[in-house]
């Protein structure tokens, strides 16, 4: 992809040219010229695996990262932690502004979910682009030449391309399109990137008691994260649900019994198990456990007020999943979205299908997650889900029973504690807002939503205890993503968008 010399970049960043000026029709020039380069060096970072644990690969992605915004005429660091080299650094990255009175720190992880190749239609890291999705009848395509025409609704497939590298290809594109046309950034620019957020972001709290003085100029962080809205709108956020977990394993007898024998004799465990998880939610998914919505913190009358405005989407969801009803008589997805929930990700208790015997199994296990609303103390609610167990007449144990604990208790549940952390909400009321509402009008061709909160999980309670500072989530990738499933993708039109956007944002106006 062609490029301006980084020293025309460098005196771009720091002279204050066009000051305030909208990049959206000089970044749309720009993806139009260079469409195809844009495509071609996203599937270049696509290709490199990034699950957190492959420490190698992990690495990989760093450096590439860090040297291609060093390219553009970005100070760039990559930051690790004394005496924990397998830990992915955190990218660093600066940008100062003559004259800026405001500065914006924009944080993306570059990490991804594990991706099992068997259930992908293509290699998870091979990306490949395809004339609208899969489940649409998309056909597989070459990847465009210079100068040829790109179809918004084409889809580009691979790990992470809408969780979450679509951001890091939008921000350099932004950054080439600023250089291009002589428009001068308007804040002081802090990024973040982090290489283990699918993972629950184990040391991020680390690197900020470590690195806190690198970030202590930022007045507010936005993250570069999840989805818009599905009505395709776009939308602005300004919360994130908490997260917890927890595996419940059941005891029935010592070792497996026939069925025809012991059937009527032999408590099963897979059925005790399946009586316990029935007692924690009644028909309609409400969570019977004592307590459990006590700490529910309300929205406040402009939080209301925003969700109230936000468009009706609970039909198409129906439609898009096969759903003939939704939870609780169908009460609206946003409703429910401002509830703690208790989800089964998975059981286990012998095998189903051909390899199924005629036997009585000798364990049966869960694991839940728990995605938890404004208020909720992770531990608290763990406190809650344990002290239901016992009401239903179960012994919990930490580790495996021994002979002893069988025959002393009728009933024994393992319980195994995951980590987790509290839910996020940021004030509407910051002075900022306004700010990013136009620059996201600007961005695309519909009113921008503003969501009190997504359903789904980021660890930014650690921007406001650590660092004392508030976030914003500024989505891009399309709703219909496949995130953190097999073929994922980001349909071409919202990377464009993120493109705009995050030129909007360099250059809005304080």
């Amino acid at each position: 992809m062609s490029r301006l010399p980084v020293i025309v970049i460098v005196a771009l960043l720091l002279t204050p040219l066009a000051w305030g000026q909208s990049i959206e029709p000089a970044a749309r020039a720009y993806r139009k010229a260079h469409g195809a380069a844009i495509l071609s060096e996203f599937r270049d970072l696509l290709s490199i695996p990034n699950h957190g644990r492959d420490t190698e690969n992990i690495f990989r992605n760093a450096e590439y990262i860090r040297q291609q915004f060093a390219r553009r005429g970005v100070e760039m660091q990559l930051l690790s932690l004394p005496g924990q080299p397998d830990v992915p650094p955190l990218i660093y990255g600066r940008i100062d502004t003559p004259g800026a009175t405001r500065t914006i720190g924009i944080y993306v992880h570059y990490d991804g979910q594990p991706a099992d190749a068997s259930k992908w239609t293509n290699a998870p890291f091979e990306a490949v682009l395809y004339t609208r999705s899969i489940e649409d009848g998309g056909k597989r395509r070459e990847f465009p030449e210079a100068g040829e025409t790109i179809d918004p609704e084409w889809r580009l497939y691979g790990r992470s391309t809408g969780d979450d590298k679509a951001p890091l290809i939008a921000l350099l594109t932004a950054l080439d399109a600023l250089a291009a046309s002589d428009i001068a950034m308007t804040s002081n620019i802090r990024f973040m990137f982090e290489g283990e957020e699918e993972m629950g972001s184990p040391h991020l709290g680390q690197y900020f008691e470590q690195y806190g003085d690198k970030f202590s100029d930022v007045d507010v962080w936005l993250i570069c994260d999840g989805p818009v809205h599905q009505s395709r709108r776009p939308q602005i956020v300004f919360g994130v649900r908490g997260i917890t977990s927890l595996r419940i394993t059941v005891y029935g007898a010592s070792r497996y019994l026939h069925s025809g024998h012991y059937g009527n004799f032999a408590p099963n465990p897979a059925m005790m198990l399946s009586q316990l998880l029935a007692s924690m939610k009644d028909e309609q998914g409400n969570v019977l456990i004592k307590g459990y919505y006590d700490s529910v913190e309300p929205l406040s009358a402009r939080e209301q007020a925003a969700l109230d405005a936000v468009p009706d989407i609970d039909d198409q969801l129906r439609e898009e999943f096969g759903l003939a009803a939704s939870e609780n008589n169908n009460e609206s997805y946003l409703s429910r979205l401002l509830l703690p929930s208790l989800n089964i990700k998975g059981l286990e208790s012998a095998t189903a299908g051909p390899t199924a015997r005629n036997v009585i199994p000798t364990t049966a296990t869960v694991a839940i997650d728990m995605r938890l609303v404004k208020g909720n103390d992770p531990r608290d609610m763990l406190d809650l889900v344990e002290a239901h167990i016992r009401e239903q007449g179960y012994h919990i144990v930490r580790e495996e029973p021994d002979r002893k604990t069988r025959l002393t208790y009728p009933r024994i549940a393992k319980v195994t504690r995951g980590s987790g952390y509290r839910a996020a909400r940021t004030s509407m009321d910051l002075p900022i807002v306004e700010s990013l509402v136009r620059a996201a009008n600007r961005a695309s061709d519909e009113e921008v939503i503003l969501m009190p909160s997504l359903g789904g999980s980021l660890p930014l309670y650690l921007f406001e205890e650590k660092l004392n500072t508030p976030t914003i989530i500024v989505p891009m990738a399309n709703h219909d993503d496949n995130q953190h499933a097999p073929d994922e993708n980001i349909r071409i039109a919202n990377l464009w968008y993120g493109i705009d956007l995050l030129g909007e944002i360099l250059t809005m106006r304080p």
